[in-house]
Order: structure tokens, then C-alpha cells, then sequence
């Protein structure tokens, strides 16, 4: 069994003589949560409509759960999703749009509705309409019809736009759950990255239709590790000094002689305290690092310069 349940090869999709995707190589892991990061336009969503059926790529192909071409449609059937904006029936109550898309679906028995409904916190809505639902509800009730029939991937283009603070954490915590207790795999996709940093486990960096960078968040914690920068002038006492006198290991010597110091970030006055008292002149010493934020902004500049 393949360890992932989605991965495209050299995916491209061209509308006129503009490029949606341009040749994108993407995989997800079995029980990830993928964030699909990129700004307005840069392809997300037209990933997601090939991906889940609703468009075809100029060229390259998909596999869903280790499956190609004929097979991709039976593999679809395991895919839940929210595209764009939900589809309900805006004079229909909750109850009446799952068991709508039930059958559209063709799920057997209805004892999956009042689950669903319960499990996206709708279960007390009774008659009242979607049309009159608040902006949160409608997106629980648009993740309730993707949860129809169990499926084993979650497929979400932006699903926490538009809600108030509240409702992000809210909709963050229902897709923690989902993850952890029943073992979805989900790929989100936002332009809000702040949000989607508390809760992927995986990112994908999208610009322009170019897939710029795939990481874990072990290794983008890495390369946006926050630490303290500090220059002297006699780097190798300062390493001693920073071994022995503060009896840490957790910092690097970079090549122009500056030191990045992972620890003592809560007490930096402590690391020159013991710097100036071993005679060490002090040339810059501030701490620096980078959110999530900063360094897909970096990434898309640099992408820009190329």
C-alpha cells in the first residue's frame, strides 16, 4: 500500500496561454494535514478541481491512494470535499442537504446525516434554513457534506475564510479531531498562513502556478528556528565561553563568524553577561528567526528574482 494518498506528476493546466499549474510535483502522506499555502490565484483551487475530478489537467497526471487513470474515479469515491464555497441549498435545512447530497452521493441508509450534523456541532439546527445560517455555519455544514460517506481524504480550499476568530478556532480544532480520532488525511488550502502554521503537520508552497517547496513542519521549524545572532570579536573564545561558563551545545559558528544561539531566547542578558565578563567585545547581539509568514514571503521573492 502506498504511503501516500495523493501525488501529482509534473501536473500542468493552461487556460488561454496562461499557466493555472505549471508542472507540479506535490505528494501527501497518509494522516497529514497538508497546508496548500499561496496567495490568491496561485493555483490551489485549480489543483483541487483536478484532483477531485471537476477539471483536467493539460498534461501530467494524479494517483489517489496508489491508483492511475481508470482507476482514479473509484479511488474518488474515498475523497471529501469543499471547493471554492459549499454547496448547499440555501432553502433546505441541514438535515435536508446532507440527505440531498446523500443521495446525489449515493450513500445507503440515513443514519449517517444526524452523525455528521453532530460531528460539525449542527445537530440542534432543526427547521431553520441555510439561507439564514451564519457564515460559520455554513462552512460546519459545508465540512459536513465533504465528511458524507467517511471518506479517507478531506479536500478544503480555504475553509476558515470569512469566519470570525472564534469560528477559526473552532473549525482548527473540528479538523485536529478529524485527523487524530478518525485518521483523515485533510489538505487545506489558505492564504491565511498564521492559521493554517497551528495546524499542518505538512506544507506546500504554491506561487504562480509553481509548486516552490514542500517541507514537514520538523524541518520548517528548522529553518525558521529562532535564535539569538551575536558577533564578537574573538569568535572561538566566545564559543568556549557559551560551551563552559552557559553549558550549552545548542549553537552554530556560520561561516562569517557570527553565532546563532538556539537557547536563552527567555534570558538573553544572562548570554552577555557572560560574554562581556570574559573580556568579549560585543558587535551585535539581537535575536532574529523567521514565522511561517516571513519565510513564504522570502521563498516567493526569491522565486521573483530568479
Amino acid at each position: 500500500m502506498s504511503e501516500y494518498v495523493l501525488q501529482s506528476r509534473n501536473l500542468t493546466k493552461i487556460y488561454k496561454t496562461e499557466f493555472a499549474l505549471n508542472r507540479v510535483n506535490m505528494s501527501v502522506k497518509k494522516g497529514a494535514i497538508y497546508g496548500f499555502l499561496g496567495q490568491n490565484g496561485a493555483g490551489k483551487s485549480t489543483l483541487f478541481r483536478i484532483v477531485t475530478g471537476l477539471a483536467f489537467p493539460t498534461d501530467g497526471s494524479i494517483e489517489l491512494f496508489g491508483k492511475r487513470e481508470e482507476q482514479l474515479c473509484e479511488a474518488r469515491k474515498r475523497i471529501g470535499s469543499s471547493i471554492e464555497s459549499p454547496a448547499l441549498f440555501p432553502h433546505m435545512t441541514a438535515s435536508e442537504n446532507l440527505e440531498t447530497h446523500r443521495l446525489l452521493k449515493g450513500i445507503p441508509g440515513k443514519a449517517c446525516i444526524d452523525k455528521t450534523l453532530a460531528l460539525v456541532g449542527l445537530q440542534d439546527t432543526g427547521s431553520k434554513k441555510a439561507k439564514n445560517f451564519s457564515l460559520g455555519m455554513k462552512q460546519r455544514l459545508g465540512l459536513a457534506i465533504a465528511l458524507l460517506g467517511d471518506p479517507e481524504l478531506l479536500i478544503l480550499d480555504e475553509p476558515t475564510n470569512g469566519l470570525e476568530p472564534m469560528g477559526v478556532v473552532e473549525m482548527r480544532e473540528l479538523l485536529k479531531k478529524l485527523n487524530r480520532e478518525q485518521g483523515i488525511t485533510i489538505v487545506i488550502s489558505s492564504h491565511i498562513l498564521s492559521e493554517v502554521h497551528l495546524l499542518a503537520t505538512h506544507y506546500g508552497f504554491i506561487h504562480q502556478g509553481k509548486l516552490l517547496e514542500q517541507l514537514s513542519t520538523n524541518e520548517l521549524n528548522k529553518v525558521c528556528q529562532h535564535y539569538l545572532h551575536i558577533k564578537v570579536n574573538d569568535v572561538g573564545m566566545a564559543a568556549i565561553v557559551i560551551e563552559e561558563k552557559l553549558a550549552t551545545s545548542e549553537f552554530e559558528v556560520m561561516p562569517d563568524g557570527a553565532i546563532k544561539l538556539y537557547q536563552f531566547l527567555d534570558n538573553p542578558g544572562k548570554v552577555s553577561m557572560a560574554l562581556t565578563a570574559a573580556g568579549l567585545i560585543i558587535e551585535q547581539f539581537m535575536p532574529m528567526g523567521e514565522d511561517l509568514e516571513a519565510y513564504f514571503t522570502k521563498r516567493i521573492a526569491g522565486e521573483r528574482n530568479e
